[in-house]
């Protein structure tokens, strides 16, 4: 149902070192791009998470109540994720727990104040 999720940032440099290691640990790389738009992905015809300096080159602003969720597969990578995002820079929203009993979850923003969540459901 998602093919790919866009989301702003003012320093493609700064931000691809943050999502190159960050999504590096669940397999994600970049798939393709130029040079105000990066695609990452863990494969071809699975859904990707693109950073982009915006188009009308205005600042780049989180919207309130967006957020991009990634599935994390378990846990102990939900934790491991929420903790490289914080050594990366990141800041916390909401660190990793049970959120209700079906799902474990944490919650960081990215250096330009896009919300993430790391989670795993079930």
């Amino acid at each position: 149902m998602l093919g790919y999720c866009t989301i702003g940032v003012s320093d493609m440099d700064r931000a691809m070192a943050f999502y190159d290691a960050l999504l590096g640990e669940l397999g994600a790389a970049r798939m393709f791009g130029m040079d105000r738009i990066q695609f990452y992905g863990t494969g071809p015809g699975q859904a990707m998470l693109a950073i982009c300096i915006p188009y009308d080159k205005q600042a780049p602003t989180p919207g309130n109540g967006n957020m991009v969720a990634i599935p994390a597969g378990s846990e102990e990578n939900v934790d491991k994720l929420y903790a490289k995002a914080i050594e990366l820079g990141g800041t916390d929203e909401g660190g990793p727990g049970t959120r209700v009993p079906t799902f474990y979850g944490a919650y960081v923003r990215d250096l330009n104040g896009n919300k993430l969540c790391f989670f795993k459901m079930g």
